[in-house]
């Protein structure tokens, strides 16, 4: 089954590690075989993986962008990801097992998809802290 992918203007993707621009009107391109695809909306730069999901999401990333470090980085996303399992309620936790299940069948970009809402969560939870911070410290 073919991949079709709509691009917006200027819209970058990355096609088996190479970089393709969209030009400047909306295209639909269509993948016909096997490969690894993300946009560049879904990618993290190096130093936005300050939080321990985005660590391993940016691991996951690394791993779709370059396969010849995959089977270097697939047992350190397992085990950052198993070590994430404890820390969130079951509901975020299945999100976590989903991903660990798609790294385990070496579809990385749905690995990435399943932890978008993980991510949410850790963000929300950070926001929380950092108002009960701000509160604490106003007093």
């Amino acid at each position: 089954m073919a991949l079709r992918l709509t691009l917006k203007p200027n819209e970058r993707i990355v096609i088996n590690g190479c970089v393709v621009k969209n030009s400047d009107r909306r295209q639909m391109l269509i993948i016909e075989n096997q490969a690894d695809v993300v946009r560049e909306s879904d990618l993290l730069g190096e130093g936005e993986a300050r939080t321990p999901v985005k660590e391993v999401y940016f691991f996951i990333q690394s791993a779709l962008m370059d396969a010849a470090i995959r089977e270097k980085i697939v047992p350190i996303v397992q085990n950052k990801l198993g070590r994430l399992v404890p820390v969130f309620h079951d509901e975020i936790s299945g999100h976590i097992f989903e991903a660990a299940n798609h790294v385990s069948c070496g579809n990385f970009y749905k690995a990435m998809r399943a932890l978008r809402p993980v991510m949410d969560y850790e963000a929300s939870l950070y926001q929380v802290i950092e108002q009960q911070n701000a509160a604490t410290a106003a007093e």
